[in-house]
């Protein structure tokens, strides 16, 4: 990789982490589209929990805690974890293309 491109890819990291722990302190805690929709035609009420309800990163939040700092973590740990897992089909993919060509 360039100098070039390492900065780049920094810097797209640095801005996604930003976004991710920083920016999401603001996001709006009005329910999206198909809550708003289920409360106006009125069943709102009969929604049911989702299976992973009760998962450490459930609604946003690091072990349900409802404060900025446990909204931010989320948010970090899912570009992490979403960086984890590209980067690691990336080097999969890119292995299993490099000993197909060899063939």
């Amino acid at each position: 990789m360039t100098r070039r491109g390492r900065t780049l890819w920094i810097a797209g990291l640095l801005a996604a982490l930003v976004v991710a722990g920083v920016l999401s302190w603001y996001a709006s805690s009005s329910p999206d589209g198909l809550e708003h929709a289920a409360e106006q035609a009125g069943f709102a009420q009969s929604a049911e929990d989702s299976a992973t309800a009760g998962s450490p990163l459930a609604d946003y939040l690091v072990d349900g805690e409802e404060n900025r700092l446990s909204a931010g973590a989320a948010g970090v740990i899912g570009v992490v974890v979403t960086l984890a897992l590209a980067g690691g089909l990336t080097m999969v993919i890119r292995r299993r293309g490099s000993t197909a060509d060899v063939g």
